[in-house]
């Protein structure tokens, strides 16, 4: 219940339009019958569309009408897995220690920015220090241009897990054990009150890591670290206040066992085996595959210095074989949800997973469901995004040219509109 009224007041707060836009569409993409629909007007009213129509249609005087008729209208893209509050960066640990919340704040709102003007009108952001909650509140207000956002606020793992940030440091810097309320916790008891804590921080999704991960200075990211009753614990818990989870793991017995815990999304899962895949089917459990932030990390590897060496490791050994990972499970029925990892790169280039979807065999139009109708209904919002039809928020982008016959325009989108709003034209 608490999600289905966040999202409500999260799509259609703002104003009320006296008028009406029309949209001429020289193609717009159905993204439900996977079909490319020939000179359509899509009709908007405040910041919701209210009609779908064949041919070039306009209203009245007073109405708007947008000249789209040499472009590709789609859905506002959807990204699954970002990161709002960093950037990668040679100064990236330093800046733990150097930046207060303030600045990660500033930082955060320019990444917002340029994740709207890429085209991706709502992103799910799955880890930060709470910054990312109060960007979301911010953008909600209109004080900042950005994305809807979804966030977990501070993501969940276990003492010397992925979020323990707590790892290869000095023991003398930390004079305590970090806590639930920090992101680590033990056991069922812990666990659920990690859970609740976010959800009174105003978390909109839970996020855990079942094993260790490349950007942290643990030595190994593959070992499970939760039991399967542990991770059930942090379902239950979660979906008693209407939450989902998504589970960061990489490790073949980490995945499998956040499957069966029943998490809705495995992120990355660079080392799912079979048993894994047929459990995900079974399960209905999505896959968020994240190739281009292993194919980045592997790249910021080779930079002398880039990263301590214990990361640079992981990220050669790990960060390649993700796109490989993607392919396998595709190929065998797996879910598919569009999402990136956007922070281990530079944010705006999410649309580069497009161009490495494809290049594994996904065709044009099932990597632009996976970002539009798939990832809405992993993140719960389907009655409100991932597709244009009427009744649903008027979150639209546009391309020059056909995106179907060349993916990599995405990666230059030229029309954004977000809730009725002209943010790029």
């Amino acid at each position: 219940m608490k999600l289905i009224l966040l999202i409500s007041a999260f799509f259609l707060s703002g104003a009320v339009f006296a008028q009406k836009t029309f949209i001429q569409c020289g193609k717009l993409i159905d993204v439900n019958s996977g079909k490319i629909l020939t000179e359509m007007t899509i009709v908007i009213d405040g910041q919701k569309i209210s009609d779908v129509l064949s041919g070039y249609q306009s209203g009245s005087k007073s109405d708007k009408m947008i000249n789209l008729k040499e472009k590709t209208v789609l859905p506002g893209l959807i990204d699954s897995h970002v990161h709002m509050e960093f950037e990668t960066s040679r100064t990236q640990f330093m800046d733990r220690f150097t930046s207060n919340s303030a600045d990660v704040a500033f930082r955060a709102s320019i990444f917002a920015n340029r994740t709207l003007m890429a085209g991706f009108t709502t992103v799910r952001d799955l880890g930060g220090s709470g910054v990312n909650i109060s960007l979301r509140k911010a953008i909600d207000k209109g004080l900042v241009v950005g994305p809807h956002i979804l966030t977990a606020g501070n993501a969940i793992s276990a003492t010397g897990g992925h979020m323990d940030e707590t790892n290869g440091l000095s023991e003398d810097l930390f004079h305590e054990e970090l806590e639930p309320k920090d992101g680590v916790a033990n056991g069922k008891d812990e666990l659920i009150k990690a859970v609740r804590f976010q959800f009174k921080r105003g978390a909109d999704v839970i996020k855990i890591a079942s094993t260790g991960g490349i950007l942290d200075l643990s030595k190994d990211g593959s070992g499970a670290q939760y039991s399967v009753e542990e991770i059930r614990t942090v379902v239950e818990t979660a979906k008693d206040y209407g939450l989902k989870v998504a589970c960061h793991a990489h490790g073949a017995e980490g995945i499998k066992r956040a499957i069966l815990g029943g998490v809705a999304s495995i992120e990355h899962g660079t080392f799912i085996d079979e048993e894994g895949m047929e459990l995900a089917k079974k399960y209905g459990t999505y896959y968020v595959p994240t190739i281009i932030a292993g194919k980045s990390v592997a790249d910021s590897a080779k930079i002398p210095g880039y990263y301590p060496p214990v990361i640079s490791k992981k990220a050669m050994e790990i960060g390649p074989k993700i796109q490989n990972t993607f392919a396998k499970a595709y190929k065998t029925g797996v879910k598919i949800a569009f999402g990136t990892d956007a922070g281990v790169y530079a944010h705006g280039k999410n649309a580069k997973e497009f161009v490495y979807m494809t290049e594994v065999g996904m065709s044009a139009m099932e990597a632009i469901q996976s970002a539009t109708k798939n990832a809405a209904d992993l993140l719960g919002i389907t009655e409100y995004a991932g597709s244009i039809e009427k009744g649903k928020i008027a979150d639209i982008i546009a391309v020059d040219g056909d995106p179907i016959k060349n993916i990599s325009l995405l990666q230059n989108v030229t029309f954004v509109m977000k809730d009725g709003q002209i943010f790029k034209k």
